[in-house]
This record gives C-alpha cells, structure tokens and sequence, in this order.
C-alpha cells in the first residue's frame, strides 16, 4: 500500500527522531531530509533543524536544497560571512538557481544594502517559477528603503499573482495610508472587492480608510459587509464598536464588544472599550466592572489603569483614585502617565510631598510639560525649599526660555534668598514680555511684591520716563 504525502512525512519523522534516540545511523533520501529540515524549521525547532541538516549532508554532501537549509539558518544566527561564502560557492556550480539570489538578497538586506538586495531580487524574478514569493521580498526591501511608492507597486503586483496573499493586501494598504492617500486606498479596494466580494480583509480595510475619512457611514457598512463573510472576524466587530462609539451608539458599541469575548479569549482592548460605553452612559457600576477586567487580563495595559484612575478623578474620589494609580506605579514605575496622575492626586489631597516626588519622576522621565514645572517648582516654594525650586525653574527655563510665569517666579524666591541683583534682573525680563501676569508675585510672593525695591521695579516699567 502506497502512503500518502503527509503520512510518508511522519512517518520519516519519527524515524527520525527514533534515529536520534538509538543513536544509530538510518539513511534517507535526499527528499525526506529537505522535509524533515522543513518541518523543523516551519516549528521553530531550530536546533532540531540544524542536527537534520548536518546529518543530512553527511549523507548527500552535494544536496544544493540542504546547503541552501544551511544557509537559512546561517543567516538567522546572523552569521553572515558564513553564508556569503557558501553562496558563492553555491552560485558557481548553479547560475539559475533563484532561492541562491533570495539569500544572497537576504544577506544584503540584513547588511542594510537595500538596493543590492534590490538588484539581486530582480535577477531571481527573472527565472523563479514563484514570482509572488520575490515580488513580496521586493515590496519589502523597497519600505525599508521608505520607498512607498515602488513597495506599493510590487505588493500589487504580487497580490495579482495571488489574490489570497492578505499580507500584500495590508502592505498595500499601509503604503496608501502612508503616503496619505485614504480615497486611492478606498478605490484600490472596491476594484479589488469587484473580484473577490467576500474578502472579509478588503472590507475590514475599507471600512479603516472610511473611518480616517471620518465617513462614519460608510465605515460601519464596510465593517458589517466584514461579518457577513466572516461572522467570527474579532477585528471587524471591534471597529464596528469603534465606530458606534463616534456616532454615540453606545449600547450598539457594548453590544458589538462582547460578541468578541464570546469568540476568543477576552481582550483587553475590548474590557476598556465597553467599560468606556457605560461610562458614557453613566453606568458607573458597570464602568469600574469592566475596567477592573481590563486591569486583571492585562496589568500592562496603562489604558486601563488610567481610565480607573480617571474615572475616580472626574467623580473627586481622589483617594481611591491614589489606590489604583499606586498598584499601576508598582506594575509600572518608568510610566510617565502614570507619575503625572500620582502627582496631581496627591496635590489635591495635599499631600504636597508626594506630589513633588510624583512630578519630579515624571520630569525625570521626560514630561517637559510647563505645568509639571511649575506645580513643582510651587510645591517646593510652599514647602520652603528655595534652593529646590529655583533649581528646578532655572532647568525649566532650558525648555521655556524667558517665560513669564517662570520669571516672575524666579524673581520672589531670589528676592526671598536676598540675591536681590538675580531677583531684580528676572523680575524685569518678566515685565518686558508678560506685565499682566505681577499678580503671580503678588499672589505667591506677597511680602517680596511689598519690597521698595520691587514697588520701585515696577513703578520704573509703568512710567519709563521717571
């Protein structure tokens, strides 16, 4: 009895395997080698791969489809020279074997030289038999080349060959959408729906281009023309929810949301999205109930943390919103929306060092914000850490050069540490550019704004001619 493909295949397999237990030495044909070596590497089981490789060319040592394994797996551990050398090899004993440009194109793009990858990738569509396969590795070296328009015209091409290839269609796509031309896409993609009405893909991007257009419309057509081929298509219903959510249709949205949980694992993004409708809804109970499952599937996902954190903000619960910002910093303590919350809570309980810690973290980490700056540098002014302060509004001048709010400021602490020269020659750059905005040192500077000197100051910039 003749077997069939996939049962010759496990059969090689196991002998295989049974080979590397026993220790013994079995031969195989040339062939089972190539799919054993395939298999492996289809599975990821590289070293696996590699012992079938060695082995098989210790028996078929001038096997070009097990060299061009070797080579693959040469060019994965990035072992470049390696794979280079036995190419050239390869090339002189056989000038139209395709697969030896492809790697040959490989080794050059992972050398970041995308146009000899190019030159190399022409030459193998020449005689390949498969030109989709290079058509897309074209594509490929042209976005790495940021070249979105000769990407877009390869992966077109490729599509062509073959109109299942989805990984074109979203190539295509996102060079569109690169390059901004969401109307091109839209017509690229009815042309491509004309022959293939039910791609659920082509539909999902479609509906993708409406909504960037804002065509909020059509885009909740397309997303239901994506369920209709697909009814278990999680990525439709879930833009379908997008979508209901910009036209307020929020019991639609929930509704299209939870259809997802019911198909796969619940996803994150799904929990906070429906948790985002009832509170819109004012469903407050069953806002933190869904943004509470958002947090327990994926404690990574600051979205959620911060919309509980929010959520008890709006509602000035500020000491529950403290308990869930504190669980996100110990999950996460380099998250800058996360310090700029625990900052801002921590104010508004008054706890003012607290809050300086928190935005000094988020200074730390980046948050050049005026408003980090100066909630700080008045933190430290209230706490009488003078020295502080004007340490940290003269590093906020580096971002804001002579802005007003931290002129005046600098002004009061100099005045109050008796540097009346420095205090002096801010308040005037003050002066020059904001003289509206005094009130600041007479609102957090009040016995400086009563100095002789400083009454003087001003008195000078409202009549100049004294």
């Amino acid at each position: 009895m003749q077997l069939s493909s996939n049962e010759h295949n496990n059969f090689s397999l196991e002998r295989f395997e049974s080979m590397l237990k026993t220790n013994s030495v079995l031969f195989f044909d040339s062939e089972e080698f190539e799919e054993i070596v395939h298999h492996y590497l289809e599975n990821g089981k590289i070293a696996l791969a590699k012992k079938a490789t060695k082995l098989g060319l210790e028996q078929h040592p001038s096997s070009t489809n097990l060299k061009l394994f070797q080579i693959e797996m040469y060019i994965f551990e990035n072992k470049l020279d390696i794979a280079d050398e036995l190419l050239d090899e390869l090339h002189q004993l056989e000038q139209s074997n395709e697969e030896i440009y492809i790697q040959k194109a490989n080794i050059f793009s992972r050398r970041d030289m995308h146009k000899e990858a190019i030159t190399l990738l022409e030459q193998a569509l020449e005689i390949t038999a498969d030109e989709a396969d290079v058509l897309s590795l074209l594509g490929m070296e042209y976005l790495f080349l940021e070249d979105y328009e000769n990407a877009k015209l390869y992966f077109m091409r490729c599509l062509e060959e073959d109109e299942e290839d989805y990984s074109a269609l979203y190539n295509i796509i996102y060079c569109f959408e690169f390059l901004d031309e969401y109307e091109a896409a839209i017509d690229y993609l009815n042309d491509f729906l004309n022959k293939n009405p039910y791609c659920e893909v082509a539909w999902h991007q479609i509906g993708k281009q409406y909504y960037e257009l804002k065509d909020y419309k059509k885009a909740l057509a397309a997303f239901d023309f994506a369920i209709i081929s697909d009814d278990r298509f999680i990525g439709a219903y879930l833009e379908k929810g997008r979508v209901l959510e910009k036209l307020k249709r929020y019991e639609e949205a929930i509704e299209s949301y939870s259809i997802t949980l019911g198909l796969d694992d619940p996803t994150s993004y799904a929990l906070l999205r429906i948790g985002k409708c009832y509170e819109k809804l004012g469903n407050a109970e069953m806002a933190i109930q869904f943004y509470t499952k958002c947090v327990e599937e994926d404690s990574l996902l600051d979205k959620g943390w911060i919309a509980i954190t929010d959520f008890y903000i709006k509602n000035k619960q500020f000491q529950k919103a403290l308990y869930y910002i504190e669980k996100a910093i110990n999950i996460d303590s380099e998250n800058v929306l996360y310090w700029k919350r625990y900052a801002k809570i921590n104010n508004k309980l008054n706890l003012f060092e607290e809050a300086e810690v928190g935005f000094r973290k988020a200074l730390e980490l980046g948050n050049y914000e005026l408003e980090s700056w100066l909630t700080r540098g008045d933190i430290l002014t209230n706490l009488g850490e003078f020295e502080a302060a004007v340490n940290n509004f003269n590093q906020s001048l580096e971002f804001y050069p002579e802005h007003a709010e931290i002129e005046y400021r600098l002004s009061g602490l100099y005045f109050t540490l008796n540097e009346n020269d420095k205090g002096a020659f801010h308040l005037k750059n003050a002066l020059k550019s904001e003289p509206e905005f005094l009130m600041i040192i007479e609102e957090l500077f009040p016995q400086v704004y009563q100095m002789p000197a400083v009454v003087e100051i001003i008195k000078e910039h409202k009549n100049p001619s004294l």
